[in-house]
């Protein structure tokens, strides 16, 4: 059985869905936000290897006027995927993971704007990645190869061109999201008319290279991850351990210190008892998100993503990351977060400062740290609204 009609491996999240191949399917007034798949041909990524057969999976919202010149495109960050809007259902687990930002209506009004997001190359959610088959009828495993954000941007690139869009009006997105948007600004000026970056990088610090390898060693250190090669495990027998550990150091740092203390404090969790071995409830809060993180995402996966954002830098090969931004033509809004620790907003600084179509530097504030992008809605959204409204006409 191939991965096409549905075929899943023990461990691991749902990669497909048992949907046929929906090349156009979009123009046959498929329900708003359903998960559909493209076959986007062999891609050759930077370090040389070629995955054949790329499958992609996407979502669209609204509908794509004659010209082709009102779609929006969403990139989403590194746990994220195709569903940034609407309720769990098939291939979904939860509800969108930006629900509230597009739909009739929203900031996004898809009354007025066609909107595409699709899985990344390299995930776990649809998108041809570790866990998918390769041609031996096998998963790749660790033998997928290392993709970077140029690659996740070709594959990209393919589905813009597989559903017929000249250019993105706007293309948006936070974290992984945002260095993919300048990529593309860099990489395809005449294919982006605008964008928005929340909370992102031109080029990734050593301070987060060092966590994302943390994050990745803790993973490779569980006994069940197996060099990569766990797919054959039952269920429960994957590396959930290492996992949730690299889940807890990341939430760390998507989180801001002063909102973690003011929330939890030395507070126990319940009517545990720390001295005698119980949990303080931030340990607790820890736990459920690596639980929950373990139950709807591949290990691999995350190894990979995570890489990808370590090797990001919009200047390699291009002259250092100013220069790279120095060439940017279309109106760049980037945006900020007030407590983010991850990304701390002198890099949004930086961005600004380089690109001579920059507008000032908006901030977003929030005692929620980088996760801020996720939860002040309301902020965030005005501010997408304000960068809609100035897209230049073709």
């Amino acid at each position: 059985m191939s991965a096409a009609s549905g075929a899943t491996v023990p461990y691991g999240p749902l990669s497909y869905d048992g949907l046929p191949p929906a090349t156009g399917a979009w123009r046959e007034g498929f329900p708003a936000g359903e998960r559909r798949f493209l076959d986007v041909g062999d891609v050759t990524v930077a370090a040389g290897a070629t995955i054949p057969a790329v499958r992609v999976a996407y979502q669209t919202w609204g509908t794509l006027n004659e010209q082709g010149t009102n779609a929006v495109y969403v990139c989403h960050a590194l746990t994220g995927d195709s569903h940034v809007a609407g309720e769990a259902g098939p291939g979904h687990l939860t509800s969108g993971w930006w629900d509230g930002l597009v739909g009739p209506g929203a900031p996004v009004d898809t009354d007025e704007w066609f909107v595409v997001c699709a899985n990344v190359l390299g995930g776990c959610q649809g998108t041809t990645g570790p866990v998918s088959l390769a041609p031996d009828g096998r998963p790749w495993g660790s033998r997928f190869p290392v993709v970077t954000v140029a690659d996740m941007v070709e594959v990209e690139r393919r589905v813009m061109e597989a559903l017929g869009i000249p250019s993105w009006a706007l293309m948006l997105g936070p974290s992984l999201g945002g260095m993919r948007v300048l990529e593309w600004m860099v990489a395809h000026p005449d294919r982006v008319r605008s964008g928005l970056v929340l909370g992102t990088t031109a080029a990734v610090t050593a301070d987060q290279i060092g966590t994302h390898a943390t994050q990745i060693a803790a993973i490779e250190a569980d006994p069940r991850y197996r060099g990569g090669d766990y797919y054959d495990q039952p269920a429960g027998e994957g590396p959930h351990v290492g996992m949730g550990i690299a889940r807890r150091i990341a939430h760390l740092t998507y989180r801001s210190e002063s909102e973690l203390d003011l929330r939890f404090g030395r507070d126990p969790q319940d009517d545990e008892v720390p001295t005698a071995g119980g949990r303080f409830a931030v340990e607790s809060y820890l736990d459920h998100q690596a639980d929950k993180l373990a139950r709807r995402f591949d290990a691999n996966t995350y190894i990979a993503l995570t890489r990808a954002m370590s090797l990001f830098d919009l200047g390699d090969g291009r002259g250092g990351a100013a220069e790279a931004l120095a060439s940017v033509r279309a109106p760049l809004t980037v945006v900020g977060l007030d407590s983010d620790r991850l990304f701390p907003i002198r890099l949004q600084e930086e961005i600004v400062a380089a690109t001579p179509t920059a507008r000032p530097l908006r901030v977003v504030r929030s005692p929620y740290g980088h996760d801020g992008f996720l939860v002040e809605k309301e902020q965030v959204g005005e501010i997408v609204r304000d960068a809609l409204a100035v897209v230049p006409v073709t």
